[in-house]
This record gives structure tokens, sequence and C-alpha cells, in this order.
């Protein structure tokens, strides 16, 4: 259940990140757009030397498939609170628009 307040462009965000949360049974789903339009999409990472959260993954193979800055972002799961994946969404785009969405798809404030 995506929200309406939502453009279709970030609502499709939403619904990658739902999938790749799903898929993969993590605690956390994102997805990122970048300024072309491509999407990257990413599930926390937790492994005994190595914990990411979905977000930084997301920035992090935008990033490095060379993306000219990100557009938007959505955090989703239970707890769509991450402190440091906003951060590298910053990082490369001060002016993005990051969403937190629950786990159903439904908008909640960050934080």
């Amino acid at each position: 259940m995506t929200d309406p307040q939502l453009d279709a462009e970030d609502a499709k965000l939403v619904t990658l990140a739902r999938s790749a949360r799903a898929r993969t049974r993590a605690t956390q789903g994102a997805a990122v757009r970048d300024g072309d339009g491509r999407t990257y999409v990413a599930s926390s990472v937790s492994l005994p030397s190595l914990s990411l959260s979905a977000l930084q993954v997301a920035v992090a193979m935008a990033v490095s498939s060379g993306a000219p800055g990100l557009e938007a972002a959505v955090v989703l799961g239970d707890d769509p609170s991450d402190a440091a994946g906003e951060q590298a969404v910053r990082d490369v785009a001060p002016s993005a628009v990051i969403h937190h969405a629950a786990a159903d798809g439904t908008l909640v404030p960050p934080g």
C-alpha cells in the first residue's frame, strides 16, 4: 500500500524497496533514483564483519555506478530510521528528497 501523497516515480521507489526487503527478509529495504532516472535497490546487510543499512547500500551502488547525483530516496522497514544512510544521501545530493516508510509502504515521519 503506497501513500497517495507520493508522485508516481517516488511510489515506484517504495514498491522497489518493499520488494528488496521481502526478497531478502532483511530489516530494511531502500531505493534511490539518480539524476538520469535510474534506480538502485538494496536491502540491509548484517554480517559478522560488515553492517550496512539498506540506504547506505543503495547510495553506494549509485555512486559506484557513476550516478550523476540523486533525486529521491526511500528507506522502508519496521524501523525506517537511518541517520547514517540519510547522511550518505546528503553527501551525494544535499537537496534530494528522502521518504521514510513502514513495512507496508505507508509514509511515516522521519526519526
